[in-house]
């Protein structure tokens, strides 16, 4: 590693990107992921559809809740 480099030519934000979408990866418990691998597996879906559809009723709950 340098002592000293030379950032003169930089250009700030150059990669900044405002409206870049961003995906999080979400690492379940293996129980977790056994009961929405059942889930998805019986309706022919995908984990990310079945994770969304069970965090979007639980968002739908919370709501009437407040």
């Amino acid at each position: 590693m340098e002592e000293q480099y030379d950032f003169s030519k930089a250009e700030r934000g150059k990669f900044h990107r405002p409206d870049a979408k961003l995906n999080i990866p979400v690492y379940l418990e293996s129980e977790v992921q056994a009961f929405i691998d059942k889930i998805a597996e019986a309706r022919q879906s995908d984990t990310s559809t079945v994770v969304n559809q069970l965090l979007r009723s639980d968002m739908d709950i919370a709501k009437v809740l407040r």
